[in-house]
């Protein structure tokens, strides 16, 4: 399998890393749409939400259980964004599940 998020959690990619456990990894994003935006990865491969199953949801439910921390880690205590988009349309571009952490600002209310 030829995964970009797949390679930058077994090193093979180069990435800057704020937080890993057995379940997940975050980095930060090559192209911020916000001062802090950080992608949030389970380590196992599920290709998108649409993907989530009875048998891997106990993994995302660890990724979700993950990202405040992992949010508190990045200064973000006056409020951040969590995203996960879907599909072609959703503008998934890597399909390998992913939650965007986005703040350090207020935010726009609007989404696009």
């Amino acid at each position: 399998m030829d995964c970009l998020f797949c390679s930058i959690i077994n090193g093979t990619i180069p990435s800057t890393k704020v937080y890993e456990d057995d379940n997940c990894y975050a980095f930060r994003d090559i192209n911020p749409q916000a001062p802090v935006h950080c992608l949030v990865v389970p380590k196992t491969h599920i290709e998108s939400l649409d993907s989530v199953t009875d048998e891997n949801s106990a993994t995302v439910a660890k990724v979700l259980v993950a990202i405040p921390k992992i949010a508190k880690l990045l200064g973000l205590s006056d409020g951040y964004r969590v995203i996960s988009n879907v599909g072609e349309n959703g503008c998934q571009s890597v399909h390998h599940l992913h939650f965007h952490i986005l703040g350090g600002e207020k935010l726009a209310e609007r989404m696009c």
